[in-house]
């Protein structure tokens, strides 16, 4: 099957022990689960690599793919300008996806400027993999305004452009959670918060998608998370596939909540 695994992680610049220098200790189950997440890949070997993340730039009406041969960035933003990462970009899968999006009527959309600025949403999981693995090539996707529902429909073109590669594919879906679970946390306490990210950590955790596309906007919004819609893209590229699924960790010690989770196709 070209879709071997996917996963949800999230992405604090933190965790890199360059940018922590030991805060990174305070949540290190998330960090082994990264680090397990990073060797699973490893073993995997894919060829590609399609990631979702917030903070590509992103649009109301249409979902970007980031395009040209290449993409760079590095963490100069966090105080670590010497960690770069480089990457190749998938051309074939990009154009694959857009062409199911286009026999769908789902606005999506590629460009072709040269280099490509990376984001951290992106950075922070490709830092943890590049370690294990580095044989591949990545489809950088964002996230856009559009409904629960349109994120779910695209995913469901990226399965049909990756059933129809014939390459071996895993999926990366970046985000956070809610970002107010604390009062001394970086953006204080609001009671939703918590309430969502217990919802959607026990969603997670039995693969119950349809529950995440389904919460309330405007409870979404209070609870000022991230990943929400990363998570429902990846919920259509699995689509009705049968999946085990288990949630490796979740923290909220910094007053943000960091999930991760993995989704193995079953039979594999």
């Amino acid at each position: 099957m070209p879709l071997l695994q996917t996963f949800i992680v999230p992405h604090p610049p933190i965790i890199l022990p360059e940018i922590g220098r030991g805060e990174e200790r305070k949540i290190q189950a998330t960090v082994d689960a990264y680090e397990t997440i990073a060797r699973t890949i490893g073993e995997l070997k894919p060829d590609t690599i399609i990631l979702s993340s917030p903070h590509a730039s992103h649009y109301a009406n249409h979902f970007q793919i980031a395009g040209g041969p290449q993409g760079v960035g590095d963490f100069g933003n966090f105080g670590a300008d010497e960690i770069v990462i480089n990457v190749e970009y998938d051309r074939e899968m990009i154009e694959a996806i857009i062409n199911q999006a286009d026999i769908n009527e789902i606005p999506a959309f590629s460009d072709d400027d040269g280099f490509d600025i990376l984001d951290h949403g992106t950075m922070v999981p490709l830092y943890f993999i590049n370690k294990e693995y580095q044989d591949y090539q990545l489809v950088r996707i964002s996230l856009s305004g559009l409904t629960p529902e349109e994120h779910y429909n695209f995913g469901q073109c990226i399965k049909e452009a990756i059933n129809q590669s014939g390459k071996n594919v895993v999926y990366v879906a970046s985000g956070d959670l809610s970002h107010v679970l604390k009062i001394d946390g970086p953006y204080g306490y609001v009671k939703e918060g918590p309430l969502f990210d217990k919802i959607v950590t026990e969603a997670l955790g039995e693969g119950d998608f349809q529950t995440l596309i389904n919460l309330d906007e405007r409870f979404s919004d209070m609870a000022a998370e991230c990943g929400l819609r990363s998570f429902i893209i990846m919920a259509g590229v699995i689509g009705d596939t049968k999946i085990e699924s288990e949630l490796l960790s979740y923290e909220g010690t910094f007053g943000v909540g960091y999930a991760v989770a993995t989704y193995r196709m079953e039979g594999d």
